[in-house]
C-alpha cells in the first residue's frame, strides 16, 4: 500500500471557470480540517484560470498544484488527478461549488466510524449535495448512515441527485476512467459501479456540498453530450446488462444504448452485436439451468 503525505486530495477539474472557481478556494481556506492538498487539473481552458490559480498560491496556508492539459473532457482530467494525488482519500469538488466549513472534518469523521475489520470491503463514504437555498438534491437515503452500492442505491432502489464522494485513492487509481478517441465525456457512474461489483460504500444523510447548475455545465447538457460520446455511453449502458439489477433497468439500458449510438454507424453496429451477446448468453443460460433442474 502507498504511503500518502495527506490524508485527503480534493480534485477540482475546470475548464473556463476563471469566475468561480473562487468559491472552491474560498472554502478550502475555511476548513476546518487541514490536512489536504488541492490539486486543481485545466482541462484546456482559454481564460485567466492559471493566473487566478496563482493568486490562489500565494494566499493559501494550503498546498496548491496547478496542472495544465488539452481539453479532453472532465473524466481525462480526473484520471491525470488521481495519478497526482498524495491524498489517501480523493474528493472531486467541481470549480463552481461550495462545500460547509467542516465538510472534510466530517468525512474524516465517518470513515474513522467504519468497523476496522469491515474497511477493506470499503470504497467510499458519500455525502448528499444541496442548493444554496438548503434544499437537499435528489433523495435522501433510507438510513442516516447506509452502507449499501452505487448499483444497488442507484438502479435497484432508483434514488436520484448528485452525490459527493470521498474515496479511497489506492482504489480508484486501479478503476480509471475509459479513455475513448475523439470524445470528451463519459458518465463518473462508470468507474462507480465498476468498484461496486466489489466494494462497499457508506452513505450519509449530510448535506456537505453547495452545487449551482451552470447553462454550461455537464448536468444541464447531457443528453447531447452522450449523444456526442456515443461510444462511452454504451459502454456505461452496456455495463448494466450484467448487474443484478431489475429487468426492467435492464430493458432502459438496452434502449439507452440504443438511443446513444443511432446516429453513429460503428457504434450501432457495435451496440446492437452487444445487445445479441447479452439476450444469447440469457438464453443460454436459462438452458443451462432447465436442464440441471
Amino acid at each position: 500500500m502507498q504511503d500518502y503525505t495527506y490524508r485527503f486530495t480534493v480534485f477540482t477539474p475546470t475548464y473556463n471557470r476563471e469566475h468561480l472557481i473562487h468559491r472552491v478556494f474560498e472554502s478550502l481556506m475555511k476548513q476546518t480540517y487541514r490536512d489536504f492538498e488541492w490539486i486543481v487539473v485545466d482541462d484546456g481552458s482559454t481564460d485567466n484560470t492559471k493566473k487566478v490559480i496563482e493568486d490562489f498560491q500565494k494566499k493559501a496556508w494550503f498546498s496548491i498544484r496547478y496542472i495544465y492539459q488539452e481539453n479532453g473532457g472532465k473524466h481525462r482530467a480526473i484520471n491525470r488527478g488521481v495519478k497526482e494525488a498524495d491524498g489517501e482519500l480523493f474528493l472531486i469538488f467541481d470549480s463552481d461549488d461550495w462545500c460547509v466549513e467542516n465538510a472534510l472534518e466530517r468525512f474524516d469523521y465517518h470513515w474513522k466510524n467504519i468497523p476496522q475489520k469491515d474497511i477493506f470491503n470499503f470504497f467510499a463514504v458519500c455525502a448528499l449535495c444541496m442548493y444554496q437555498n438548503g434544499k437537499i438534491v435528489g433523495t435522501i437515503y433510507p438510513k442516516n448512515i447506509y452502507d449499501s452500492n452505487f448499483i444497488q442505491l442507484r438502479l435497484t432502489q432508483n434514488r436520484q441527485g448528485d452525490l459527493w464522494i470521498a474515496s479511497k485513492t489506492e482504489l480508484i487509481k486501479k478503476h480509471s476512467f475509459p479513455e475513448f478517441e475523439d470524445e470528451n465525456y463519459i458518465a463518473e457512474s462508470s468507474v462507480w459501479n465498476e468498484v461496486s461489483k466489489f466494494y462497499k460504500t457508506r452513505f450519509i444523510n449530510e448535506a456537505l456540498e453547495i452545487v449551482e447548475y451552470q447553462s454550461d455545465g455537464l448536468s444541464n447538457n447531457s443528453k447531447r453530450i452522450r449523444k456526442e460520446s456515443c461510444f462511452g455511453s454504451m459502454y456505461c449502458y452496456s455495463e448494466q446488462f450484467y448487474f443484478d439489477i431489475p429487468t426492467k433497468v435492464k430493458i432502459k439500458a438496452i434502449i439507452n444504448c440504443l438511443r446513444f449510438t443511432l446516429h453513429h454507424n460503428r457504434a450501432r453496429s457495435i451496440c446492437f452485436k452487444k445487445i445479441y451477446t447479452y439476450i444469447m448468453s440469457r438464453i443460454f443460460n436459462r438452458r443451462d439451468n432447465e436442464k440441471t433442474s
